[in-house]
């Protein structure tokens, strides 16, 4: 975090979280002995200096040794963290308040007078710990069933200039495998079932195939090339894809592990769309999919992607499906295509945490994305973003699941 400002506030929010979970706790143990207060006290400050520094150990060394391991203890201070933060909003309004009383009070009582003492109460102690509470059995039920609760999510768009052979014609998406993060083959065994299932026409994958390095894939080739299409099945890359977020020797071993990774695709048998296009003939009629490099509107990723490349290779197709793996891309470049009629991409997760209802939605993620889930639109051009089929960093998902998307492209 460069920003320094940005640092002592984060520093500062971390030190009120840690000191106003003590003070709910401290609060609802008022009534025992000194002994057990004190010994409460001391559990307490133990306990969590004990989850601070393992997860300062686990964290810059958590892609070697134990991986599984540092992710679950990564894990458990986002729990415990995010749970002190829902308590420390209660107690720190309530604070303000006390204060805003005793400064009114100090304001106008008589010169010499006593001031009345205003204590925390034990009620709105118990209610903080109580909101506390949601979060972290949230966060823990996300981790023991919602990484891999996968969902089929079904999605009709019309066109008006679709070709009347593809009336009907149905598109799987499936985007953010990140291997890398799966302990066991069984997950992505039982989504391919979920896959396979759907029958769809044409299935393609938008990107971060892997966390790092290209070998994480490699114990799930046989699952994932069990995926079954009659028609190709075409995907791209994502910045993970790239290794970027890990030190190599040499620009060599870079690219040797770029080269393996395409090569993983292609053992998979996907056919990987690297700024290029793809056409696809139905009954006389037909549409191009179109594939790019990672390419980011957001200075920390990269900008790989050649969509003008790209786009001349899909010549005169009526009808044009571009995979673009990070969704700043639609309103940067994207728009400027108008026969560019449906854009799918992934790269947000939804942040793995949020409300996801029909009405409503809500993630953090939606202060750096502006389009971060679901479907948008653009006069007669769509993008659609997948929240991912796995997982990065916290090893679960809250309110928006592991998605399958299946679209139904109708005439208008």
């Amino acid at each position: 975090m460069r920003n320094p400002t940005i640092l002592l506030l984060v520093l500062a929010t971390v030190l009120l979280a840690e000191w106003y979970g003590y003070q709910a706790t401290r609060t609802l143990t008022q009534h025992l002995d000194e002994g057990p207060r004190r010994a409460w006290a001391w559990g307490y400050w133990l306990l969590t200096a004990a989850v601070w520094g393992l997860a300062l150990w686990a964290g810059p060394t958590r892609q070697s040794g134990n991986a599984l391991l540092k992710s679950r203890l990564l894990s458990l201070l986002l729990l415990v963290l995010v749970t002190k933060l829902v308590v420390l909003l209660p107690l720190l309004l309530e604070d303000l308040t006390r204060l805003g009383r005793w400064a009114l009070s100090a304001a106008t009582r008589p010169a010499g007078a006593a001031g009345d003492a205003v204590s925390r109460s034990e009620f709105l102690a118990k209610v903080a710990l109580g909101l506390g509470a949601v979060p972290f059995v949230a966060l823990l039920w996300g981790v023991v069933r919602g990484a891999t609760d996968y969902q089929v999510r079904r999605v009709v768009l019309k066109y008006p200039n679709l070709p009347p052979a593809f009336d009907g014609f149905k598109v799987l998406q499936i985007s953010d495998l990140h291997t890398g993060s799966f302990t066991s083959t069984e997950p992505l065994q039982r989504a391919v079932r979920f896959i396979n299932a759907q029958k769809a026409d044409l299935i393609l994958m938008t990107g971060d195939l892997v966390n790092n390095v290209a070998t994480e894939v490699e114990p799930h080739i046989p699952a994932l090339a069990g995926i079954r299409s009659e028609l190709p099945i075409f995907s791209s890359l994502g910045n993970h894809d790239y290794g970027d977020y890990v030190p190599w020797g040499s620009p060599a071993a870079k690219r040797a592990n770029l080269e393996r990774l395409m090569q993983n695709h292609a053992k998979i048998g996907w056919t990987l769309l690297n700024d290029t296009s793809h056409t696809i003939a139905r009954g006389g009629d037909k549409i191009a999919v179109l594939g790019v490099q990672n390419w980011s509107s957001h200075a920390n990723f990269p900008k790989h992607g050649n969509l003008p490349q790209a786009h001349a290779a899909s010549g005169d197709a009526p009808f044009k499906i571009l995979l673009s793996h990070d969704p700043s891309h639609w309103e940067a470049q994207v728009l400027n295509y108008p026969d560019i009629d449906l854009t799918l991409s992934g790269h947000t997760h939804g942040m793995q945490f949020g409300v996801n209802l029909p009405f409503f939605k809500w993630s953090p993620v939606q202060y750096s994305y502006k389009q971060w889930a679901g479907l948008y639109e653009q006069g007669r051009q769509k993008l659609y973003v997948n929240v991912g089929l796995g997982f990065l960093g916290y090893p679960g998902r809250v309110g928006f699941l592991p998605e399958i998307t299946v679209f139904e492209l109708q005439r208008a």
